[in-house]
């Protein structure tokens, strides 16, 4: 059975989902990209951030997200934050539901991801830094493109606990080249 996928912006009806994965999501799975379970919003502040974004125009948007859609169903979402609209972003990668995840779905969904950040943002640079500990994103990462920087030492964001990350970053010509966008 052939499966289609698609990836489109964030709508309102999204962002229920996107709050649910967040605060029901397991703590394990949590732990395992790097969450300090004690930073987790709650679901309402997840909403009304989303929804404070999603009423910005996308050049003054600190995140932007994108909606993974399989036959037609929402089941993950890749978004950038922070974001510098036309210059770079720091991209996320999350699939849903333990079903849907180590098919080979999340390398499909980051090509068309990328695609999308690079031209609805107009990036120079796409950067993502996960957990360097959690195989899974920087596996994908390496083999759909970007080129690894370094590992470090930091807390990537509002919600995890201080990591080992490992930096990658795709240049707008590397995308080009490698999506044959030239």
């Amino acid at each position: 059975m052939n499966s289609s996928i698609s990836v489109r912006p964030l709508k309102q009806e999204d962002i229920p989902l996107i709050a649910n994965y967040w605060v029901n999501s397991p703590s394990d799975h949590m732990q395992a990209m790097g969450v300090d379970l004690n930073k987790r919003p709650s679901a309402e502040d997840f909403s009304r951030a989303l929804t404070g974004q999603l009423a910005l125009p996308i050049e003054k948007r600190q995140a932007y997200c994108l909606i993974w859609e399989l036959d037609g169903q929402p089941i993950g979402h890749s978004n950038t934050n922070p974001t510098q609209y036309g210059e770079s972003a720091y991209m996320h990668l999350h699939i849903w539901t333990p079903e849907h995840r180590k098919n080979g779905l999340g390398k499909q969904f980051l090509k068309l991801s990328i695609q999308g950040f690079f031209e609805d943002l107009q990036l120079q640079t796409l950067y993502c830094q996960p957990y360097a500990l959690n195989p899974a994103p920087n596996r994908t990462l390496e083999k759909v493109g970007f080129t690894f920087l370094k590992e470090y030492i930091t807390i990537p964001g509002s919600i995890n606990f201080e990591q080992p990350v490992k930096l990658w970053e795709l240049t707008k010509a590397n995308y080009q080249q490698l999506f044959n966008n030239a």
